[in-house]
């Protein structure tokens, strides 16, 4: 029959809450087991009563039925998994110590020898119960990997303990590399430590109820959040709703104020076609009575009809104001301009302004020839590092290389639209990114700045600043990965810290006329700076 140990993991038998071994464990109505003072305590701090591992809602508190068969496997655990007697420390005894002397089937060992660094079996340890130089050995509780007892300098026994060192030393070790030192029987020390026991339990416990309270507060939060995030999005798609009523309402009246404009012109307009009509006939009349009286040689009646027939009509052309209503016009720029403003009032929730630029992230690889000869980059072409001891004969020189400074470009550049990366900058303690003009002195020890076609930000002396600010930038989390967004057509570079999605600072009103490339200066390594900068994949939009 299988033994406890290999029926269950250890991880199967802890409890989710204090995450030790079950200790009198009880099943609740949805099949989920705990330790019985664990669950208590959970329900008794909070409002409502629901498992801690389903988050099913009871609405009065279950009765809860005590689990045999896991509390049988834990009790037999417990017993396999003990703290070894003769050492101070929190290790373990590990189960199944077989023993050393059995030659052919072995034997689980009941007892192990300190000093033959010999694990028995019940049959070989009689000698040691029963001879009297044997009967002098320290026997102890079954332990494997006895030979770890010994001192590897001197291969003698680990018999004392070195308090300033914190380490198991042997007597010659006491002579020599530890000379001096302060240094006690590992008996004198098990049984001082030992004595902490109690205390440092207590402790224990204090912290386990202390994460128990903190995890009770923690999803009494998250309850509380998830509520306010329904109500939230409920407001949200009710404002919405209703804007698009409101808008679906006004196109309505503005399309019938449209027609009816137009039908209004059609009319005038059909009016002023029909009198046009009526005139062009009688002047069509007119003009051909002239051409029949101009062929009369009845003179009295020529002159007699002709002042009148040649006389215009005394009405004026009508005038054909039928030009389009320029009110029209001015509503379609106002609808323009409400879209934009809504747009903007939009990207000012951190989530959906991250969302739109990362529709713009572009895929960058770094461009070897420009890099300085201190600068190493991966083959992926993605991470850079400084590296002092480069045999710098071997690196060819050619127009495009920075020659002074730990500079490196991408071979990517850009002349228009929007464009957004991002950088992982953890570990390192100085950098500068951003994007730099393709004209940019690479020759001469030319400072990072606008002036100098540099658009970026500078990480050193636990501050932040843009190359067109001189104040510095106070952040309030840590920055673990840089997002560098830019607008050529707008003029405007923007600096994120990509985790919390927040602005770190912007550099407005550039007049970008050049193509840009995206800028990386790891900088140099002294005093810890030899972490790399690493251009990392942008998280996909959804």
């Amino acid at each position: 029959m299988a033994s406890a140990s290999s029926l269950l993991s250890e991880e199967r038998l802890l409890c989710s809450i204090c995450l030790d071994v079950f200790t009198d464990p009880v099943t609740i109505l949805c099949g989920h087991n705990f330790c019985s003072s664990c669950i208590h305590t959970y329900w008794d701090s909070r409002d409502t009563c629901q498992c801690p591992m389903c988050k099913r809602k009871f609405s009065t508190r279950p009765e809860l039925q005590v689990n045999t068969f896991i509390s049988e496997l834990a009790d037999e655990f417990k017993k396999l998994i003990q703290v070894k007697a003769s050492t101070p420390g929190p290790q373990l005894l590990e189960v199944d110590v077989l023993c050393d002397f059995c030659s052919e089937i072995k034997e689980k060992a009941v007892k192990s020898c300190l000093t033959c660094l010999t694990s028995f079996c019940e049959s070989h340890l009689e000698p040691h119960l029963r001879v009297a130089v044997l009967k002098g050995h320290t026997l102890l509780e079954p332990v494997k990997n006895l030979d770890d007892r010994m001192c590897k300098t001197h291969n003698k026994m680990t018999e004392l303990y070195c308090l300033k060192e914190q380490a198991f030393i042997c007597v010659l070790c006491l002579k020599a590399d530890h000379k001096g030192h302060n240094a006690v029987l590992l008996e004198e020390q098990y049984e001082k430590v030992a004595a902490t026991k109690d205390e440092a339990q207590a402790n224990m416990q204090k912290l386990i109820q202390t994460r128990i309270e903190k995890i009770a507060e923690v999803e009494k939060l998250l309850d509380v959040s998830q509520v306010d995030s329904e109500k939230e999005e409920q407001a949200a798609v009710q404002v919405f709703t209703e804007l698009i009523q409101s808008i679906q309402a006004s196109q309505a009246e503005l399309v019938e104020a449209i027609k009816q404009r137009h039908s209004a012109i059609k009319q005038k307009g059909e009016e002023f076609l029909k009198e046009l009509r009526r005139e062009v006939t009688e002047l069509k009349s007119r003009s051909s009575q002239l051409e029949h009286l101009s062929q009369s040689q009845d003179h009295y009646h020529f002159l007699q009809s002709f002042p009148t027939l040649s006389k215009p009509p005394h009405k004026s052309c009508p005038d054909t104001d039928l030009g389009p209503d320029l009110s029209f016009q001015a509503t379609r720029g106002h609808l323009t301009r409400l879209k934009q403003r809504v747009d903007e009032i939009l990207e000012e929730i951190p989530e959906i302004r991250m969302k739109r630029m990362r529709e713009h992230a572009v895929d960058l690889t770094l461009d070897p020839d420009t890099a300085n000869n201190s600068l190493v980059i991966r083959e992926d072409g993605k991470q850079v590092t400084v590296e002092d001891n480069i045999e710098k004969d071997k690196v060819t020189d050619n127009p495009k290389r920075f020659n002074v400074f730990c500079q490196v470009l991408a071979k990517e550049g850009f002349m228009t639209g929007k464009f957004y990366f991002e950088v992982q900058v953890k570990g390192k303690i100085r950098w500068i990114i951003g994007v730099a003009r393709e004209s940019v002195d690479r020759k001469n020890a030319t400072g990072a700045s606008v002036k100098n076609g540099y658009w970026c930000i500078r990480f050193d002396e636990c501050k932040y600043k843009t190359t067109a600010d001189s104040e510095p930038i106070i952040l309030k989390e840590e920055l673990h990965k840089l997002g560098v967004f830019v607008d050529y057509n707008k003029g405007e570079v923007s600096f994120y810290n990509a985790d919390s999605k927040s602005l770190i600072g912007c550099i407005t009103g550039c007049c970008f006329t050049e193509r840009l490339y995206p800028y990386f200066c790891p900088q140099r390594n002294y005093n810890g700076n030899s972490a790399p900068l690493i251009i990392t994949p942008v998280p996909q939009t959804h």
